[in-house]
Protein backbone atom coordinates (compact mmCIF):
# COMPACT_ATOMS: atom_id res chain seq x y z
CA UNK A 1 0.00 0.00 0.00
CA UNK A 2 1.36 3.41 -0.99
CA UNK A 3 2.07 5.97 1.71
CA UNK A 4 -0.20 8.99 1.92
CA UNK A 5 1.22 12.53 1.99
CA UNK A 6 -0.87 15.65 2.60
CA UNK A 7 0.09 19.04 1.17
CA UNK A 8 -1.50 21.99 2.98
CA UNK A 9 -2.15 24.58 0.26
CA UNK A 10 -0.97 27.38 2.55
CA UNK A 11 -1.36 31.07 1.80
CA UNK A 12 -3.95 31.64 -0.95
CA UNK A 13 -2.21 34.89 -1.93
CA UNK A 14 0.90 33.16 -3.24
CA UNK A 15 2.52 30.95 -5.89
CA UNK A 16 1.41 27.83 -4.02
CA UNK A 17 -1.30 26.65 -6.42
CA UNK A 18 1.10 27.10 -9.33
CA UNK A 19 3.90 25.03 -7.79
CA UNK A 20 1.44 22.34 -6.66
CA UNK A 21 0.14 22.02 -10.23
CA UNK A 22 3.65 21.96 -11.69
CA UNK A 23 4.60 19.29 -9.15
CA UNK A 24 1.55 17.21 -10.10
CA UNK A 25 2.63 17.18 -13.73
CA UNK A 26 5.76 15.35 -12.50
CA UNK A 27 3.96 12.95 -10.17
CA UNK A 28 5.70 9.96 -11.75
CA UNK A 29 8.75 11.01 -9.72
CA UNK A 30 7.01 9.80 -6.56
CA UNK A 31 6.71 6.05 -6.96
CA UNK A 32 5.83 5.07 -3.41
CA UNK A 33 3.44 7.84 -2.43
CA UNK A 34 -0.14 8.99 -2.83
CA UNK A 35 -0.53 12.77 -2.64
CA UNK A 36 -3.49 15.01 -1.88
CA UNK A 37 -4.01 18.69 -1.07
CA UNK A 38 -5.74 20.30 1.91
CA UNK A 39 -7.32 23.54 0.72
CA UNK A 40 -10.34 25.09 -0.96
CA UNK A 41 -11.29 23.22 -4.13
CA UNK A 42 -12.99 26.17 -5.87
CA UNK A 43 -10.11 28.52 -5.11
CA UNK A 44 -7.51 26.14 -6.53
CA UNK A 45 -9.68 25.50 -9.58
CA UNK A 46 -10.14 29.22 -10.31
CA UNK A 47 -6.47 30.04 -9.78
CA UNK A 48 -5.47 27.27 -12.19
CA UNK A 49 -7.98 28.55 -14.75
CA UNK A 50 -6.46 32.04 -14.54
CA UNK A 51 -2.95 30.60 -14.87
CA UNK A 52 -4.09 28.43 -17.80
CA UNK A 53 -2.59 25.33 -16.19
CA UNK A 54 -4.61 22.21 -16.90
CA UNK A 55 -4.66 19.32 -14.44
CA UNK A 56 -7.50 17.07 -13.30
CA UNK A 57 -8.88 17.93 -9.86
CA UNK A 58 -11.22 16.06 -7.55
CA UNK A 59 -12.99 17.20 -4.38
CA UNK A 60 -13.12 14.97 -1.28
CA UNK A 61 -14.31 15.22 2.32
CA UNK A 62 -12.69 12.04 3.66
CA UNK A 63 -9.68 9.84 2.86
CA UNK A 64 -11.44 6.48 2.56
CA UNK A 65 -11.09 4.32 -0.56
CA UNK A 66 -9.84 7.08 -2.82
CA UNK A 67 -8.01 6.84 -6.14
CA UNK A 68 -5.13 9.28 -5.67
CA UNK A 69 -3.56 8.76 -9.10
CA UNK A 70 -6.06 9.84 -11.76
CA UNK A 71 -6.80 13.27 -10.26
CA UNK A 72 -5.17 15.60 -7.76
CA UNK A 73 -7.62 15.27 -4.90
CA UNK A 74 -8.41 18.30 -2.75
CA UNK A 75 -9.66 17.80 0.80
CA UNK A 76 -12.06 20.73 0.71
CA UNK A 77 -11.70 23.49 3.32
CA UNK A 78 -14.53 26.09 3.37
CA UNK A 79 -13.46 29.52 2.11
CA UNK A 80 -15.49 32.41 0.69
CA UNK A 81 -13.85 34.76 -1.81
CA UNK A 82 -14.61 36.97 -4.80
CA UNK A 83 -11.18 37.54 -6.32
CA UNK A 84 -9.07 34.33 -6.38
CA UNK A 85 -5.86 36.30 -5.79
CA UNK A 86 -6.98 39.02 -3.37
CA UNK A 87 -8.34 38.43 0.15
CA UNK A 88 -8.99 40.23 3.40
CA UNK A 89 -6.41 39.50 6.08
CA UNK A 90 -8.94 38.02 8.52
CA UNK A 91 -10.51 35.66 5.96
CA UNK A 92 -7.10 34.51 4.80
CA UNK A 93 -5.90 33.93 8.36
CA UNK A 94 -8.96 31.85 9.22
CA UNK A 95 -8.59 29.73 6.08
CA UNK A 96 -4.87 29.05 6.55
CA UNK A 97 -5.26 28.15 10.24
CA UNK A 98 -8.18 25.79 9.46
CA UNK A 99 -6.15 24.07 6.73
CA UNK A 100 -3.10 23.68 8.97
CA UNK A 101 -5.19 22.30 11.82
CA UNK A 102 -6.67 19.64 9.53
CA UNK A 103 -3.18 18.61 8.41
CA UNK A 104 -1.90 18.51 11.99
CA UNK A 105 -4.87 16.37 13.05
CA UNK A 106 -4.29 13.90 10.19
CA UNK A 107 -0.61 13.63 11.14
CA UNK A 108 -1.23 13.40 14.89
CA UNK A 109 -3.67 10.52 14.48
CA UNK A 110 -1.54 8.81 11.80
CA UNK A 111 -4.07 9.18 9.00
CA UNK A 112 -1.18 10.27 6.80
CA UNK A 113 2.47 9.31 6.44
CA UNK A 114 3.80 12.81 5.89
CA UNK A 115 2.74 16.46 6.21
CA UNK A 116 3.93 19.21 3.88
CA UNK A 117 2.79 22.80 4.09
CA UNK A 118 3.25 25.31 1.32
CA UNK A 119 4.42 28.84 2.04
CA UNK A 120 2.61 31.27 4.32
CA UNK A 121 3.01 35.00 4.94
CA UNK A 122 3.75 34.74 8.65
CA UNK A 123 2.99 38.41 9.34
CA UNK A 124 -0.57 37.99 8.04
CA UNK A 125 -1.33 34.70 9.78
CA UNK A 126 0.52 34.31 13.08
CA UNK A 127 1.27 36.21 16.24
CA UNK A 128 4.56 38.05 16.56
CA UNK A 129 7.73 35.91 16.52
CA UNK A 130 5.85 32.83 15.31
CA UNK A 131 6.08 30.78 12.13
CA UNK A 132 4.63 27.42 11.11
CA UNK A 133 7.37 25.60 13.04
CA UNK A 134 6.42 27.32 16.29
CA UNK A 135 2.68 27.13 15.56
CA UNK A 136 2.70 23.35 15.16
CA UNK A 137 4.87 22.89 18.26
CA UNK A 138 2.42 25.00 20.28
CA UNK A 139 -0.55 23.00 18.98
CA UNK A 140 1.20 19.80 20.08
CA UNK A 141 2.11 21.28 23.50
CA UNK A 142 5.79 20.97 22.61
CA UNK A 143 6.86 24.62 22.44
CA UNK A 144 10.61 24.96 22.85
CA UNK A 145 11.32 21.40 21.73
CA UNK A 146 10.90 22.06 18.02
CA UNK A 147 13.96 22.19 15.76
CA UNK A 148 14.12 23.91 12.38
CA UNK A 149 16.42 21.97 10.06
CA UNK A 150 16.98 23.32 6.55
CA UNK A 151 18.09 20.21 4.70
CA UNK A 152 20.22 19.58 1.64
CA UNK A 153 22.09 16.31 1.19
CA UNK A 154 25.39 18.23 0.89
CA UNK A 155 24.86 20.46 3.93
CA UNK A 156 22.04 21.26 6.35
CA UNK A 157 21.68 24.23 8.69
CA UNK A 158 19.84 24.90 11.92
CA UNK A 159 19.27 28.23 13.71
CA UNK A 160 19.13 28.01 17.51
CA UNK A 161 16.73 30.97 17.60
CA UNK A 162 14.21 31.38 14.80
CA UNK A 163 11.66 34.14 14.17
CA UNK A 164 12.76 36.81 16.65
CA UNK A 165 14.31 40.27 16.31
CA UNK A 166 18.09 40.33 16.16
CA UNK A 167 18.29 42.43 19.34
CA UNK A 168 16.60 39.59 21.26
CA UNK A 169 18.91 36.79 20.09
CA UNK A 170 21.47 36.99 22.89
CA UNK A 171 18.82 36.88 25.63
CA UNK A 172 17.22 33.84 23.99
CA UNK A 173 20.40 31.76 23.83
CA UNK A 174 21.12 29.15 26.48
CA UNK A 175 23.31 26.11 26.94
CA UNK A 176 20.17 23.98 27.39
CA UNK A 177 18.64 25.19 24.11
CA UNK A 178 21.83 24.38 22.16
CA UNK A 179 22.07 20.94 23.80
CA UNK A 180 18.43 20.08 23.03
CA UNK A 181 18.54 21.12 19.39
CA UNK A 182 21.89 19.53 18.57
CA UNK A 183 21.06 16.21 20.25
CA UNK A 184 17.72 16.12 18.37
CA UNK A 185 19.48 16.69 15.03
CA UNK A 186 22.17 14.12 15.83
CA UNK A 187 19.53 11.49 16.68
CA UNK A 188 17.61 12.28 13.47
CA UNK A 189 20.68 11.74 11.26
CA UNK A 190 21.58 8.49 13.02
CA UNK A 191 18.01 7.12 12.76
CA UNK A 192 17.16 8.28 9.25
CA UNK A 193 20.44 8.31 7.36
CA UNK A 194 22.37 5.76 9.41
CA UNK A 195 25.31 8.13 9.82
CA UNK A 196 26.87 9.86 12.79
CA UNK A 197 26.90 13.44 11.51
CA UNK A 198 29.68 15.96 11.91
CA UNK A 199 28.23 19.21 13.26
CA UNK A 200 29.80 22.66 13.26
CA UNK A 201 28.66 25.27 15.78
CA UNK A 202 28.92 28.90 14.67
CA UNK A 203 29.61 31.64 17.21
CA UNK A 204 27.35 34.63 17.68
CA UNK A 205 29.75 37.56 17.53
CA UNK A 206 32.21 38.74 14.87
CA UNK A 207 35.38 36.64 15.21
CA UNK A 208 33.65 34.78 18.05
CA UNK A 209 33.82 37.91 20.20
CA UNK A 210 37.60 37.38 20.31
CA UNK A 211 36.65 34.97 23.11
CA UNK A 212 36.25 37.75 25.65
CA UNK A 213 35.16 36.64 29.11
CA UNK A 214 31.71 38.24 28.86
CA UNK A 215 31.00 36.95 25.34
CA UNK A 216 28.26 34.44 24.56
CA UNK A 217 30.97 32.20 23.09
CA UNK A 218 32.61 31.84 26.51
CA UNK A 219 29.51 31.89 28.72
CA UNK A 220 27.09 29.77 26.65
CA UNK A 221 28.33 28.29 23.38
CA UNK A 222 31.67 26.76 24.40
CA UNK A 223 30.26 25.04 27.53
CA UNK A 224 27.48 23.55 25.38
CA UNK A 225 30.05 22.25 22.88
CA UNK A 226 32.09 20.61 25.65
CA UNK A 227 28.99 18.88 26.99
CA UNK A 228 28.02 17.66 23.51
CA UNK A 229 31.52 16.26 22.96
CA UNK A 230 31.22 14.42 26.26
CA UNK A 231 28.01 12.85 24.94
CA UNK A 232 29.98 11.43 22.01
CA UNK A 233 28.64 13.80 19.35
CA UNK A 234 31.02 14.72 16.54
CA UNK A 235 31.13 18.47 16.94
CA UNK A 236 33.46 21.39 16.31
CA UNK A 237 33.34 25.05 17.29
CA UNK A 238 32.72 27.78 17.94
CA UNK A 239 33.46 28.59 14.30
CA UNK A 240 33.68 32.18 13.15
CA UNK A 241 30.57 33.03 11.11
CA UNK A 242 32.48 34.87 8.37
CA UNK A 243 34.32 31.72 7.25
CA UNK A 244 31.99 28.90 8.33
CA UNK A 245 30.49 28.32 4.88
CA UNK A 246 33.72 28.74 2.90
CA UNK A 247 35.24 25.40 3.85
CA UNK A 248 32.31 23.28 5.04
CA UNK A 249 33.06 20.59 2.43
CA UNK A 250 36.74 20.39 3.43
CA UNK A 251 35.72 19.97 7.06
CA UNK A 252 33.17 17.30 6.09
CA UNK A 253 30.39 19.04 8.01
CA UNK A 254 26.91 17.57 7.57
CA UNK A 255 25.26 20.35 9.55
CA UNK A 256 26.15 23.91 10.53
CA UNK A 257 24.29 25.28 13.55
CA UNK A 258 24.00 29.06 13.91
CA UNK A 259 22.71 31.26 16.69
CA UNK A 260 20.05 33.10 14.67
CA UNK A 261 17.93 32.71 11.56
CA UNK A 262 19.69 34.75 8.88
CA UNK A 263 23.18 33.81 10.11
CA UNK A 264 22.73 30.40 8.51
CA UNK A 265 19.78 30.84 6.13
CA UNK A 266 21.31 33.63 4.03
CA UNK A 267 24.57 31.87 3.07
CA UNK A 268 22.76 28.54 2.77
CA UNK A 269 20.29 29.92 0.21
CA UNK A 270 23.13 31.59 -1.69
CA UNK A 271 24.72 28.15 -2.02
CA UNK A 272 21.67 25.97 -2.73
CA UNK A 273 18.86 28.27 -3.92
CA UNK A 274 15.63 26.19 -4.15
CA UNK A 275 17.35 22.85 -3.68
CA UNK A 276 16.47 22.57 0.01
CA UNK A 277 13.59 21.74 2.32
CA UNK A 278 12.53 22.91 5.77
CA UNK A 279 12.05 20.01 8.22
CA UNK A 280 10.59 20.39 11.70
CA UNK A 281 12.11 17.95 14.19
CA UNK A 282 11.06 17.36 17.78
CA UNK A 283 7.41 16.53 16.99
CA UNK A 284 5.65 13.14 17.01
CA UNK A 285 5.66 13.41 13.20
CA UNK A 286 7.79 15.08 10.54
CA UNK A 287 6.56 18.26 8.95
CA UNK A 288 8.30 19.53 5.83
CA UNK A 289 7.85 22.68 3.78
CA UNK A 290 9.47 24.11 0.67
CA UNK A 291 12.26 26.47 1.62
CA UNK A 292 10.91 29.65 0.03
CA UNK A 293 8.29 32.31 0.61
CA UNK A 294 4.95 33.15 -0.95
CA UNK A 295 6.50 34.65 -4.10
CA UNK A 296 4.27 37.70 -3.91
CA UNK A 297 6.27 39.43 -6.66
CA UNK A 298 5.66 36.67 -9.23
CA UNK A 299 2.04 35.71 -8.48
CA UNK A 300 0.05 35.16 -11.70
CA UNK A 301 3.22 35.25 -13.84
CA UNK A 302 3.78 31.46 -14.16
CA UNK A 303 7.43 31.88 -13.15
CA UNK A 304 7.35 29.84 -9.93
CA UNK A 305 9.88 27.05 -9.48
CA UNK A 306 8.42 23.83 -7.96
CA UNK A 307 11.83 22.27 -7.17
CA UNK A 308 11.69 22.73 -3.39
CA UNK A 309 8.18 21.24 -3.18
CA UNK A 310 9.30 18.31 -5.34
CA UNK A 311 12.31 17.78 -3.05
CA UNK A 312 9.99 17.88 -0.02
CA UNK A 313 7.87 15.07 -1.45
CA UNK A 314 10.90 13.06 -2.60
CA UNK A 315 12.21 13.15 0.97
CA UNK A 316 9.15 11.26 2.18
CA UNK A 317 9.42 8.95 -0.84
CA UNK A 318 12.98 7.90 -0.02
CA UNK A 319 13.09 7.21 3.70
CA UNK A 320 11.11 5.45 6.39
CA UNK A 321 9.82 8.51 8.18
CA UNK A 322 8.93 8.57 11.81
CA UNK A 323 9.66 11.55 14.03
Amino acid sequence: MKKLVAIVAGDPESINTEIIAKMWKRKKLFKNLNIFVIGNYNLIKKQLKFLKIKIKLGKIDDLNNRDFKKKLLVYDVPFSFKNPFNFSKNLKKDYVIKSLNIGIKFAKYKKIFGLINCSINKNDIFDKNMGVTEFIAKKMNLSGKEVMLIYNKKLSVCPITTHINIKKVSKNLSKKKILNKVTTINKFYINKFKIKPKIGIIGLNPHNGEFKKDSEEIKIISPAIRKLKNLGIKIEGPISADTAFLNFHKKDFNILVGMYHDQVLSPFKALFNFNAINITLGLPFLRISPDHGTGIDIIKKKLANPLSLIESIKFFDKINVKA
